[in-house]
């Protein structure tokens, strides 16, 4: 859930906007679901509608401005605005739900304390499903000015506790984590019919020729190949010595996205710290790179983000399309549940990657030859993303562990077929994938 808090100086002006259609239409019945204690009734708080439909905002207005104006030393831009919304994944809250997230927000900014008699007015509007606006004063009822000061971290703590107590995905900052899409990207897919945000396409594309390629040169290669638009950015002090990147899709007007954009991990100096480490020797007979690998898998606990790496690259080359759209999937929930948490050792991480990148040279994934060991690879995979799942919920990182227990049901799915060319498959769900008993914090009563 991510808070926006904005100052201004007009009331009135802000919940016109809020009760109006927004800029595309977007604002649907838009109603209060809360408001300050003893501010009675929300039905007589609530903005009349006229003949012709237009509300009547001077009432509501008149309220919320009242302290502003009895106020010994009100702030030049009296009006407290805050936003929050939670991830597009996360199941709708109902009006109540939202009004007791709404209260524990302005308590824990220091706004409207529990039990404060005189802590300043505000109301809280709804006009979408997965967000609400919050409209303050910043003066108290006993004319003492509310300054916030730390409004903002304040607001972000009260989330993170939030998300927890509501079972709402887990906004939190890693040194690997991924970059979420933002509202104006996930409106755009969703305006013009894309089942996802550029972001999204092009940080797996990005994952995908990271763990495939080894300098940066044969990374560009392999991001056009793609069909992406890649932009090197050179140095402004080293002729001739590439710093960075950006990538885009091919379209007209596209819009470029730096490595840092998508990932923190996917910028040009991370990749060429990861690409340095020596990648491990051939096996003996250099045909027995997926049993290796598996080993490896079955053997160490801690490199998830490698198993992430070798999922992005099976999804290219694994036979059969169904099988490589599963993988696909899989990757993707891994890569949520596993990066923004934990940091690798290197070494493991070095031989697992060297070890992916080869799979990818020689082809053996691609090889019907080798479809046992593939499904025997996965199952193992699979199994990690189980036990990782366990480990999320042991910590109540409940986003985490539904997205790692997504990953292992795909897996699963896509090992169960002994003949990966002959139809798409259909991940099936069983008891093992269903989340276990949530206590009534995760059920936001």
């Amino acid at each position: 859930m991510i808070p926006n808090i904005v100052r201004g100086r007009r009331v009135g002006g802000l919940l016109r906007y809020l009760y109006g259609p927004g800029r595309r239409e977007e604002h649907v019945n838009p109603r209060l679901v809360a408001a300050w204690d003893g501010a009675g009734p929300l039905g007589a708080l609530e903005p009349p509608a006229g003949r012709e439909g237009r509300r009547d905002f001077r009432a509501l207005t008149e309220v919320l401005e009242q302290p502003v104006r009895s106020g010994r030393n009100p702030p030049a831009k009296p009006v407290w605005h805050c936003s929050l919304r939670t991830d597009p994944s996360d199941r709708p809250l109902s009006d109540a739900q939202w009004a007791r997230i709404v209260g524990e927000v302005m308590a824990q900014v220091g706004l409207a304390p529990h039990g404060d008699a005189g802590a300043v007015r505000w109301v809280a509007v709804r006009h979408g499903a997965d967000h609400i606006h919050i409209v303050a004063t910043l003066v108290r009822q006993d004319r003492r000015t509310a300054w916030a000061r730390n409004d903002r971290w304040r607001a972000q703590a009260a989330c993170r506790d939030l998300e927890e107590r509501y079972g709402l995905h887990q906004v939190g900052a890693a040194a690997t984590a991924r970059r979420r899409p933002t509202a104006a990207e996930v409106n755009k897919a969703r305006r013009l019919s894309r089942p996802e945000s550029d972001r999204d396409v092009l940080r797996r594309e990005a994952r995908f020729a990271a763990a495939a390629a080894g300098p940066a040169e044969e990374f560009f290669a392999l991001l056009r190949d793609t069909g992406l638009l890649v932009r090197p950015r050179m140095s402004s002090t080293r002729p001739g010595e590439v710093t960075g990147y950006s990538i885009a899709i091919n379209r007209p007007d596209p819009i470029w996205y730096g490595g840092g954009r998508l990932a923190s991990d996917l910028t040009l100096p991370s990749l060429r710290a990861r690409w340095q480490l020596a990648p491990p020797p051939l096996p003996d007979d250099g045909r027995d790179l997926i049993a290796q690998v598996t080993r490896m898998v079955t053997a160490a606990g801690t490199t998830e983000i490698g198993m992430c790496d070798l999922l992005f690259v099976a999804a290219r080359q694994v036979p059969g399309p169904g099988r490589r759209r599963i993988l696909l999937r899989a990757a993707d929930a891994l890569d949520r549940a596993a990066r923004p948490r934990r940091t690798q050792p290197a070494r493991t991480h070095a031989d697992l990657q060297g070890l992916v990148r080869m799979l990818y040279l020689t082809g053996q994934l691609a090889d019907d030859r080798n479809t046992v060991a593939v499904l025997q690879l996965l199952a193992a995979i699979a199994r990690l993303a189980s036990a990782l799942a366990d480990l999320h919920d042991a910590h109540r990182q409940l986003h985490d562990a539904r997205d790692a227990r997504e990953a292992a049901r795909l897996l699963r799915a896509a090992a169960r077929s002994p003949h990966p060319g002959t139809r798409p498959l259909t991940p099936r769900r069983d008891r093992r994938d269903q989340p276990p008993a949530a206590d009534p914090r995760a059920r936001g009563t």
